[in-house]
């Protein structure tokens, strides 16, 4: 279970998920979808959530061989609870910044 949960707390394979939940893309377009990511971490983070199986690869036999990334069910499942979590940070982030002033004002006290 650690492992899953590693994946989903990582920042830049949400970031991936969220991109790929809209449309497949190619990995150019995808680079340039996920804000600072480098081609080194959008390479390393995509072979990472294909072998988890959350993505799917598909290569086209062109000339360059054009690749495009798509989420699989089990990607668009994680996508779901993702927009779930994502919801219940909206909802609840003044409370949480609230609860944070108030520690840190009680710890320097």
């Amino acid at each position: 279970m650690r492992g899953i949960l590693s994946r989903i707390g990582d920042k830049w394979s949400v970031s991936v998920i969220c991109s790929l939940g809209e449309r497949p893309r190619r990995f150019n377009e995808l680079r340039r979808t996920v804000d600072g990511i480098t081609q080194r971490m959008l390479t390393s983070t995509l072979r990472a959530l294909e072998r988890d199986g959350i993505v799917s690869r598909r290569v086209f036999p062109t000339t360059p061989p054009a690749v495009e990334y798509a989420l699989t069910a089990v990607g668009y499942d994680m996508q779901r609870v993702l927009h779930t979590l994502a919801a219940w940070a909206d909802e609840h982030a003044d409370a949480i910044d609230a609860a944070r002033v108030r520690y840190d004002e009680q710890a320097q006290a």
